[in-house]
């Protein structure tokens, strides 16, 4: 399981959705509060369902097309988490009273993204090779 390099793309990407937006913020508040993704309903339950996701995916490491269908729809999940995202900055732009700065949390759904990526590619090149070496049998 772990030697696979797909698993260790999953687990980053389980650090980038589940860990990270604790650590960084979305966005800061012009009075210097800083604006976490728990203090949205949407944001927690897409950013867990994305963690559940990467989770659920590196677990089910047995089942490869399994796998890889969960890497798409987590993949989908956090480009809908991204696009909320950007409507947010660009409906609430930096301008404006309520945001001053945009946090580096905003772009943690284009590292998992990249990550998810990378592990679907992984996964159809052990999924290519498992299936050439059941046709020399």
């Amino acid at each position: 399981m772990i030697q696979r390099i797909q698993t260790i793309y999953l687990l980053l990407a389980f650090v980038a959705s589940g860990i990270l937006p604790f650590v960084f913020p979305l966005w800061t508040m012009n009075d210097g509060k800083e604006f976490y993704f728990m203090q949205n309903q949407v944001y927690v339950i897409l950013l867990g369902l994305s963690t559940t996701l990467s989770l659920l995916s590196i677990v089910s490491y047995k089942k490869r097309q399994n796998q890889f269908v969960i890497g798409r729809l987590n993949i989908i999940l956090n480009l809908i988490l991204l696009g909320l995202f950007v409507y947010r900055s660009l409906n609430v732009s930096g301008e404006t009273l309520a945001v001053s700065e945009k946090g580096i949390g905003m772009f943690l759904p284009i590292v998992a993204i990249v990550l998810l990526v990378l592990a679907n590619k992984a996964i159809k090149k052990d999924e290519d090779l498992v299936k050439s070496v059941d046709r020399l049998r």
